[in-house]
């Protein structure tokens, strides 16, 4: 019975000790990293996935928590007119990772096949089989043929074919 009394003074003291330590080290963290963290933006309303973010629908705040990393986006230019990839909620930092460019060509639409070399410029009409942003290596059918080749999204909506 003398034992156990003896621990449990000894793990009060103990508790009370650390617990002063730790309130005076969060004090002294807290102020200096708080002053300048930066901005985050943040949607006002729940965005669902394969949404455009429309700058209406964003808010720009102070970071406030120096645990957040650092993949969450911090302008309003480099989230608007992006396609989420995950539900976002409102209020909550957007991470970067979760956005992805708006398809430019999609899948089973008609696109513009070309194959260039030197001066020789070859077209044909093409159906895409997977979406693809600009500079996407994606696979295309070719209508008249049936055949299937790899082609590069080019800015003008077209598919430029690789050689083998």
């Amino acid at each position: 019975m003398m034992f156990r009394r003896t621990h449990e003074n000894a793990a009060r003291i103990g508790r009370k000790t650390v617990l002063s330590l730790l309130s005076i080290v969060a004090v002294g963290i807290a102020t200096p990293a708080a002053a300048d963290m930066g901005m985050a933006v943040v949607p006002t309303r729940i965005i669902y996935p394969g949404e455009e973010i429309s700058v209406s629908s964003l808010n720009t705040v102070e970071v406030t928590n120096p645990n957040l990393a650092g993949d969450y986006a911090q302008s309003v230019e480099e989230v608007s007119g992006m396609i989420t990839n995950r539900t976002l909620l409102p209020g909550r930092t957007i991470l970067v990772s979760a956005l992805r460019v708006p398809y430019l060509v999609k899948r089973g639409t008609n696109v513009r096949i070309t194959f260039g070399i030197g001066n020789m410029t070859i077209s044909a009409s093409g159906s895409p089989l997977q979406n693809g942003s600009v500079g996407d290596v994606i696979r295309v059918r070719n209508i008249d043929s049936g055949l299937s080749v790899s082609g590069t999204v080019m800015a003008d909506g077209t598919v430029q074919v690789m050689a083998k």
